[in-house]
């Protein structure tokens, strides 16, 4: 039904875990290391609809303990990204895939750079101006690229606050952005029975691989967690580029 050989199938299956590992320990980078291999198997737009598919079932997961662990402005960002979803969705229909490969990659390296700048200075509150544009712009890429973290991880990891309270924060805001992705692309005709199958078949390996990540969480010091985060992100950036040079 889903028109995959047993090869990419696996490839995928084995994608999910380490992304929902990576996710688990960091709080973000599913959908930045997902979409980008799942684009090599299925259209962009398809592999943005699943990214926010498994988003929105692994969000489900530990929500309450989530959502009191998130810092006010979680909820603010989200609020902005679940209204500017719909436009990115809007923009990964009229897109051409050629395009919007290049611009997931570009997405993902620019995201990368933003984490290498200076960090703010301690106790630095971000205003209402900073908030809402990085939940706009979180909600544009959550739609045209599945990924609602490029501005909201530096928001959060270039702010001395402590890992436990960035990474709750973030994990709020996914889940809001994902279940607008799901919704938008529905309303909006992007979306097909395709995605939802596919997220089904990946979701084991998700949840196992996030459970693990969770467990490696609370092993870890505030320095490594930081600098794996920051990991994460050039993996992602290089990866994505490199394939784009593939294709």
């Amino acid at each position: 039904m889903l028109g995959l050989t047993t090869l990419q199938i696996a490839v995928a299956i084995a994608a999910a875990l380490g992304a929902a590992f990576v996710r688990g320990l960091a709080g973000f980078g599913m959908a930045i290391l997902l979409v980008p291999v799942l684009g090599l198997a299925i259209p962009p737009r398809e592999a943005v609809v699943v990214a926010n598919w498994l988003g929105l079932l692994i969000g489900l997961v530990g929500l309450k303990k989530i959502l009191h662990a998130s810092e006010k402005s979680a909820f603010q960002i989200a609020g902005m990204a679940v209204l500017a979803t719909p436009l990115g969705v809007w923009l990964l229909a009229i897109a051409d895939p050629s395009l919007a490969r290049l611009l997931i990659a570009l997405i993902a390296f620019g995201s990368f750079l933003l984490v290498l700048l200076p960090k703010k200075p301690a106790h630095y509150a971000p205003g209402m101006g900073e908030t809402g544009f990085t939940g706009l712009l979180s909600g544009v890429l959550t739609g045209f690229a599945g990924m609602p973290g490029p501005p909201v991880v530096p928001y959060y990891l270039r702010r001395e606050i402590a890992p436990d309270l960035a990474r709750a924060s973030m994990m709020t805001i996914f889940l809001a952005t994902s279940v607008a992705g799901v919704v938008s692309a529905t309303a909006l005709g992007v979306a097909t029975v395709r995605e939802p199958l596919f997220a089904a078949l990946l979701f084991p390996g998700v949840l196992l691989g996030n459970w693990l990540g969770t467990r490696a969480f609370g092993k870890i010091s505030d320095r490594t967690w930081r600098s794996f985060t920051g990991l994460v992100l050039g993996l992602a950036a290089a990866a994505a580029l490199l394939k784009l040079l593939q294709n």
